[in-house]
């Protein structure tokens, strides 16, 4: 079976969750012996994930550039995974025109409208609504969604949120997690550093992605100075891909606030600290940043959003908090209690043996690819409103595609 991921970046699973998550999937399609064809927008990274080790091809492409339909067509791929809606967006009126029997996938890796509701409730110093769900953001993804065969959905709670608030028919979307070889962590963690052999806090996140960038200056402001009103001496190490000038302005040494920009190795840096910190304040998704932890053994304090369909009915690996005294409060208490801290470290390894162990997410999903491309017309029949969405893309987004690749031409 021949497979084309469209992507707007090369996926660097050292740099943010979403290229971990890219990686998870990429592995999972080599596993079967599936032939895969990765094309992306962007320009080649030096982060990016050695592809060719996996027998991957890479294709450069363009938007709004009449060569991917020859590359397509040549192609001829039997699955197309976009990733995230802007993608779709842009690339599968041309898919769908060169090879309409080729069954859609959507990568979301979080929900964008979603994200971008709670953000703006943020901005407004306000509790979110679900009213805030209904925006443009909204309109594009979900139209996205309905267009594609099969949409892979990161988090529980936007399964639940796309079923109940947005009707979207569940044979539409398909759960699919991180995954962890457990018998792997479990062995890591006969190696983690002690409670005694670890110093200071950790916060780690992409500077690109907002949350993280936020939750850094809410550190800064409001949590930072109060764990430290209780620990004079304690410290706190930032780290993330591509952080900006003013990202370095924070560090504040007499203050124990340190930026160190890119980890060049996560399991290094999560197992010298004694607990990770993550007061997102908006998101969506699961959180990268907060399964490092569990799977390096670093209790973490977090807020209801960082935590949100992460553990199930599980205990928490430390504590969730939203409200600023009382989360460095938590923090401190976990930093300074030892039996404490054990215990929630090893909550963290019961989360991730029950939550996301490979064996249990792996062979579901590829038995519901090939269950829905074995069916894919009885599938699209069913689908009214994806096909309607479909129509009209075509329509709209096809010809402003082709007026300004007229255009590009023209300025050649």
């Amino acid at each position: 079976m021949k497979v084309l991921i469209v992507a707007a970046l090369w996926p660097e699973p050292t740099s943010s969750a979403a290229g971990r998550r890219m990686m998870d999937l990429l592995k999972q399609f080599h596993a079967q012996g599936w032939s895969i064809t990765y094309a992306c927008t962007a320009m080649a990274s030096e982060h990016c994930y050695p592809l060719e080790s996996l027998n991957i091809k890479r294709q450069s492409i363009a938007v709004n550039d009449a060569t991917f339909d020859v590359f397509i067509s040549n192609l001829s791929p039997d699955i197309v995974l976009y990733d995230r809606f802007m993608v779709e967006e842009q690339f599968s009126w041309r898919v769908e025109k060169h090879c309409p029997t080729a069954m859609s996938m959507l990568e979301t890796s979080d929900l964008h409208c979603l994200r971008s509701a709670r953000e703006i409730a943020v901005k407004k110093a306000r509790e979110f609504k679900q009213a805030d769900l209904m925006n443009d953001v909204a309109y594009r993804e979900i139209a996205s969604i309905l267009r594609t065969d099969l949409t892979l959905i990161i988090s529980s709670y936007e399964m639940t949120l796309l079923s109940s608030v947005f009707k979207v028919d569940e044979s539409l979307i398909h759960y699919h997690p991180f995954m962890v070889d457990t018998k792997d962590a479990q062995n890591k963690a006969n190696n983690w550093p002690s409670y005694e052999e670890r110093n200071g806090f950790i916060c780690i996140g992409n500077f690109k992605h907002a949350p993280n960038w936020d939750s850094v200056q809410y550190l800064k402001q409001e949590i930072w100075p109060r764990i430290r009103q209780q620990l004079s001496a304690a410290e706190l190490f930032i780290y993330g891909a591509y952080p900006p000038p003013k990202a370095f302005q924070l560090n504040k040494e007499k203050d124990g606030f340190y930026i160190k920009g890119r980890a060049d190795n996560v399991e290094t840096v999560m197992q010298r600290a004694r607990v990770c910190l993550a007061p997102l304040r908006f998101g969506a998704g699961l959180k990268g940043k907060l399964l490092d932890a569990m799977e390096n053994g670093t209790p973490s304090v977090t807020s209801s959003v960082g935590a949100e369909a992460m553990h199930g009915d599980l205990p928490w690996n430390g504590f969730v908090e939203d409200e600023p005294q009382a989360f460095a409060d938590l923090a401190v208490k976990l930093y300074a209690n030892k039996s404490m801290w054990q215990t929630c470290q090893s909550q963290g390894m019961d989360i991730l043996q029950q939550c996301y162990s490979s064996t249990r997410f792996m062979q579901p999903l590829i038995e519901r690819i090939i269950s829905v491309k074995d069916q894919l017309a009885a599938h699209r029949q069913h689908n009214f409103q994806g096909a309607m969405l479909k129509h009209h893309l075509m329509k709209s987004t096809k010809y402003m595609s082709l007026w300004i690749e007229e255009k590009n031409k023209r300025k050649e």
